[in-house]
């Protein structure tokens, strides 16, 4: 007797373990965007560089001539832009801008963007807004 109360109690363990694992339920992403987001898609390649210098100037540092940008890629509800900048001097310098569904702008230099495992600073041939970037 003690033995089938011993099997019983196995097995109605094991299958409430069984309806415990049932698989999760999918899941949505949900993307926020803003206008302005949208809006930096439709420049052309002067109004954003335009937009990409003074988002750069605004952050405090140096952007005198814009030499190439371009969109990288949709970085956790941020559009990933990169700006190539020429300083005072004709240094140049490659900017990571990341733009929230806020229409703030974080600036970081590409090669410390590499540095924290984000991902590069390549602009992709037709990238277009909600392509992952990395």
């Amino acid at each position: 007797m003690r033995h089938i109360s011993g099997l019983l109690l196995i097995v109605t363990l094991a299958a409430c373990d069984q309806r415990s694992s049932a698989p999760p339920a999918p899941t949505t992403k949900i993307s926020v965007r803003s206008a302005g987001q949208d809006r930096m898609h439709q420049l052309d390649d002067l109004n954003r560089a335009i937009a990409l210098k003074r988002a750069i100037y605004a952050s405090g540092n140096e952007c005198r001539r814009v030499t190439k940008s371009g969109f990288v890629g949709e970085y956790k509800n941020m559009s990933y832009w990169t700006a190539a900048c020429e300083d005072k001097f004709k240094r140049s310098r490659e900017w990571a801008l990341f733009i929230g569904a806020d229409e703030t702008v974080q600036i970081r230099l590409c090669a410390d963007v590499a540095k924290v495992g984000l991902p590069a600073c390549v602009i992709k041939d037709g990238a277009k807004a909600g392509t992952p970037a990395g």
